[in-house]
């Protein structure tokens, strides 16, 4: 309706919306409503501007805001047959005629072309003329039906229309003639498709007929099928279903034969058209052939982004990409193995990015990096949050080096240091390391999941990012402290503990951290007097900060602070004179093994780098008289037994003979190593070297951890999830099967306990003097 209604009076209070709405409701009730004598026609007001959310009747300029900004091309194939039959028809008119320039363009872009064609190809692409039944046929929207002679004649008149008004003709039959006539198409087949087209029309009407029931489908029982065929004037049942499955089978391979050696849009499962304003049956049968349970729920998603209801289709160009995208996207989720899933988590990820026409591009020219990231979907929902929380971290994808070997040198480091120094402030700082840790995080994590990258490459990868994140931010933690207290005559150091100090991180791992000093007794900053204890106490509490905040730009890690020296109850930075007092006199068996660990990451001054590592070696060789090291190290693992049960049978680290047992041993190694002046090594399965039962359970379950930490956040029961995880699970583990894996974990797993009591000789009972962890 014109907003002005001139001529019209309205009730007092009465908006002109509501009234249009009124009138609107009015015509269609009187058409369509059931009388106790019948109904005249049924009445769809669903094909409005964005039938969902708009009124059902919609303003003229709403809705020529709408076909000019968001209006699709199968749209523009419906107003071809539009014209005014009730109203002002001067109005009419007016709207028809601002509609032109969006049905009839002069000139069309490749991509546009591509997405006409696309209304065409997604519609019954099993091989042309197979298949075809008579039996429960649908008329209209099946394959070699109705629709397709509609759309055999729009798709030539949207593309060659614009330039030739001639082609504009509105009815079907019309409009083919027209094509022959122009000689876009050959004189023969437009009547046979025209006559096609009259004997479905007047097959569906005689459907219709049999129980007034608005139909487009030849009956299934063959007692049904005889009326129609009798009413077409067909005495032999079988004779009648041969001729229509021969006329539909013409229909279909005409229809084949449109855009023929074009793009391929097809689907190797069927029809997949999101045209409309209602699902496709076909469609929906598709789909459900592709194993998504909720049909009806995709469908309705995919034909909502087609409306341009996301950023991402918001665009002319975004809808014509995603047209192209939707069956290679529906195909690859169904290859997933779990699809739903899939699609859900594609669903967040989609609809949260701010554009979409770079990543779909992208996707559309790299379709293994598609089936790539859609497999994460499917059964990796950290990844997948990761994306849907901040679709950014897609951004890596479009960088060359994002399937670069995780070994090669990329440059990761310059760029975090460039982009962290171009930051006017800390915040600014850590916001610029946080963009390209998410990235990367998710590039590794990508890696491993596709087995691009075995257990220990990912491991190191993930060290080496936690490595340049702390290498860019200890300094600016550093200038932030000097900032507010003054400079310091002092040097600090960040060291690594834990996975992090042996490089063998997976996505869920924290930090273990100290931090040491040195600095002159009664040295204090320039502008706050702050002695060192303040000083490099401030340090930490920045870096800590710096590590652990979310920001915009979300968060890296947690930060555990309680492996230094005396713990939580002491200084968070300590002095370094005081570190190797405390391991000469005060520190327990497990504090030693956990420093068997412990690599230096930054510090302040080089020399001061060396010092604090040649502080770390000489306090793991210090001999220590009467100290029974496999003993504590088995009163702590009896400990652990204990008091630190494992949560189930997935609990890879604590369950006996898990990796806690593994690395216990390694650690015991080690130190005796350092007492007999032996070399020593971060690396646990160098360290086991010597037992090949427990490095192959170490190796076997960190390759499960890396999996299921890259693919989860939190404890998950593998058990629950999808078949194709489960074989992820298996073919990591070397395993022909899932069952097979949880059989050979149990296996490997006791053998392992056997071996870590033979690598640990029993001591004296008692327990730990102190139960934290040296994971």
């Amino acid at each position: 309706f014109e907003p002005r209604l001139m001529g019209l009076a309205l009730r007092e209070g009465e908006e002109m919306q509501d009234f249009a709405n009124r009138v609107g409701k009015g015509i269609a009730g009187l058409l369509s409503e059931r009388t106790a004598d019948g109904y005249v026609f049924r009445v769809d007001l669903r094909l409005r501007p964005d039938p969902s959310s708009t009124p059902p009747v919609v303003a003229a300029p709403m809705a020529l805001a709408y076909y000019e900004s968001v209006g699709q091309n199968w749209e523009r194939a419906a107003f071809i047959k539009a014209r005014p039959v009730l109203g002002d028809p001067r109005a009419a008119a007016r709207f028809v005629k601002a509609l032109r320039p969006f049905v009839w363009r002069r000139s069309l872009d490749y991509a546009a072309v591509l997405d006409i064609q696309s209304i065409k190809k997604q519609i019954h692409v099993h091989k042309t003329g197979e298949g075809l039944q008579a039996a429960g046929a649908n008329l209209k929207l099946g394959r070699g039906g109705i629709r397709e002679i509609e759309f055999y004649a729009q798709t030539q008149q949207l593309i060659l229309a614009g330039r030739d008004p001639d082609l504009r003709a509105p009815r079907t039959l019309a409009a083919l003639t027209a094509l022959a006539g122009a000689d876009h198409i050959p004189t023969a087949v437009a009547e046979e498709m025209s006559a096609a087209y009259v004997e479905l029309r007047g097959l569906e009407h005689r459907v219709q007929m049999l129980d007034d029931e608005q139909t487009h489908r030849l009956p299934e029982s063959p007692q049904a099928r005889v009326a129609v065929a009798a009413l077409a004037g067909w005495a032999d049942l079988a004779a009648f279903d041969a001729h229509v499955e021969a006329l539909l089978a013409r229909v279909n391979a005409r229809y084949g034969e449109l855009f023929e050696g074009g793009e391929d849009l097809d689907s190797s499962y069927g029809s997949l058209v999101f045209t409309g304003v209602e699902n496709d049956p076909e469609t929906l049968l598709t789909l459900g052939r592709m194993g998504f349970s909720e049909a009806a729920s995709v469908a309705d998603t995919i034909r909502s982004w087609h409306h341009g209801r996301i950023p991402a289709t918001r665009t002319e160009r975004g809808r014509e990409l995603f047209t192209r995208l939707a069956p290679r996207l529906l195909e690859a989720l169904a290859r997933t193995g779990a699809p739903d899933e899939a699609f859900r988590r594609f669903a967040v990820f989609f609809s949260g990015l701010a554009a979409g026409v770079q990543v779909q591009a992208l996707f559309l020219n790299q379709p293994k990096l598609f089936e790539m990231v859609l497999g994460v979907m499917a059964f990796a929902p950290r990844l997948a949050r990761t994306l849907g929380r901040q679709p950014a971290a897609l951004d890596g994808i479009l960088d060359a080096r994002f399937l670069a070997d995780l070994s090669d040198d990329t440059g990761l480091g310059e760029q975090m240091v460039r982009e962290a120094g171009e930051a006017e402030d800390f915040e600014g700082a850590m916001n610029a390391v946080r963009r390209l840790h998410r990235e990367q995080m998710f590039r590794i994590g990508l890696h491993a999941m596709t087995g691009r990258a075995g257990p220990e490459a990912a491991g190191r990868a993930y060290a080496d990012l936690a490595d340049a994140a702390m290498r860019i931010l200890a300094p600016a933690a550093l200038v932030e402290a000097e900032r507010l207290g003054g400079a310091f005559p002092g040097a600090v150091a960040v060291v690594a503990l834990g996975k992090a100090g042996s490089r063998e991180m997976t996505a869920g791992s924290d930090l273990d951290l100290m931090t040491l000093y040195d600095a002159p007794p009664e040295a204090v900053s320039e502008i706050k007097g702050w002695t060192a204890d303040v000083f490099y106490a401030r340090f930490t509490q920045r870096l800590i900060a710096a590590l652990s905040a979310h920001t915009a730009e979300g968060g890296l890690y947690e930060v555990d602070m309680r492996l230094r020296p005396t713990g939580s109850k002491g200084p968070v930075s300590v002095r370094l004179s005081a570190f190797d007092d405390y391991y000469a006199a005060e520190a327990e068996t497990w504090e030693f093994m956990v420093l068997t660990r412990a690599r230096v990451v930054w510090a302040s001054d080089p020399a001061f780098a060396d010092r604090v590592s040649a502080a770390i070696e000489a306090a793991l060789r210090r001999p220590r008289s009467g100290v029974d090291v496999a003993a504590d190290v088995r009163r702590m693992r009896a400990l652990m037994d204990r008091e630190r049960r494992p949560h189930g049978f997935w609990d890879l680290k604590l369950s006996p003979g898990g990796q806690v047992d593994a690395e216990f041993a390694a650690q015991y190694r080690q130190l005796q190593a350092a007492a007999a002046g032996e070399p020593l090594t971060l690396s646990t399965l160098q360290a086991l070297g010597q037992d090949p039962i427990l490095a192959e359970a170490w190796r076997i379950q960190q390759r499960l951890a890396q999996l299921l930490a890259a693919a989860f956040e939190g404890r998950v029961d593998p058990e629950a999830e999808p078949a194709v995880f489960q074989q992820r699970l298996a073919e990591a583990a070397g395993a022909p099967d899932f069952e097979s894996l949880k059989t050979r974990l149990t296996d490997l797993r006791a053998q392992a306990r056997r071996a870590f009591e033979q690598a640990v000789p029993a001591g004296r009972d008692g327990e730990s003097p102190d139960p934290r962890s040296t994971s």
